[in-house]
Parts: C-alpha cells; sequence; structure tokens
C-alpha cells in the first residue's frame, strides 16, 4: 500500500482533487454529502490562502485509490479541536483489513493538535474510533437555515 500526503503549499491538480472527491463520493456510502459540498471540503484544506488549511490522506493499491482523509483546520485550539477529521472512507473491497486504522494512525502523526469528527450513530466506522480513543463529550444540535 502507498500512502500520499497532500498539504496546501503543494500544488495539487484539479484533476487530483476531482479523483479524490469521487472516491470520497462513492464510498462514504449513505454517511457522505454531496459531490460539491466534498470538492468545498477538500479545496478548503488544499487552499494556502485559505487561514485555516488542512491537509488530506490518501492510501493507493496499484493506483487505485484504496482510502481517504480529509482534515480541516480550525484555527481553534483548548476550547474547540485544532482539527476536524471531516472525511474518511476506505474502498469497500478493502474494508475489514486494518486499512481505516492505519489511515488513522497516519493522521494522527500528521496533525498538529487535537482531532473531533462527527459521526452517525448507526456508522460502523464509530467502533474504530472509539477504539482509536475519542470519546463523546457533547451532542451535536445543529441550527439550519
Amino acid at each position: 500500500m502507498d500512502y500520499s500526503y497532500f498539504f496546501p503549499s503543494e500544488t495539487v491538480q484539479e484533476e487530483t482533487r476531482k479523483e479524490i472527491a469521487d472516491f470520497l463520493f462513492e464510498h462514504l456510502d449513505e454517511f457522505g454529502d454531496k459531490h460539491v459540498h466534498i470538492m468545498k471540503c477538500i479545496n478548503f484544506a488544499l487552499d494556502d490562502k485559505e487561514k485555516f488549511g488542512g491537509f488530506i490522506l490518501i492510501s493507493k493499491d496499484d493506483g487505485k485509490i484504496t482510502g481517504a482523509v480529509v482534515i480541516n483546520k480550525t484555527g481553534m485550539g483548548g476550547y474547540i479541536p485544532e482539527n476536524i477529521l471531516v472525511y474518511i472512507a476506505v474502498h469497500k473491497d478493502y474494508r475489514g483489513q486494518g486499512l481505516g486504522k492505519e489511515l488513522m494512525k497516519k493522521t494522527f502523526e500528521k496533525a498538529e493538535g487535537d482531532i473531533k469528527l462527527h459521526v452517525e450513530p448507526e456508522n460502523p466506522a464509530r467502533y474504530l474510533y472509539e477504539k482509536l480513543g475519542f470519546t463523546s463529550k457533547y451532542l451535536e444540535m445543529r441550527w439550519t437555515r
């Protein structure tokens, strides 16, 4: 398995960004977002003109994306974690083999500061997060226009 990190200081071609978004859109299953929102998140993570940025980690096997993580920095710390894990997905053919855990460990190595995430209660990834030490501190509530 090959791993690649993408940071705001690098020029990441639109084609590569779209490839990552397409992968996430397909493999997030029912827990994903609209493609346009995934692209917006990727562009935020990789935009060196934004105040915060983030990074992306992908895994590949024979040139095919097998997993992806998108981290956005929050620009905060202490009262709100410095990073939010917005997306993580593993290709359906590679699930149950420890790839999600490996992606998370590599994410921990690169992230500066704490990481928060949102996960739906019925998402099976929740159990991986708990095994890795994530805890449920708050119930998230939203007011939406």
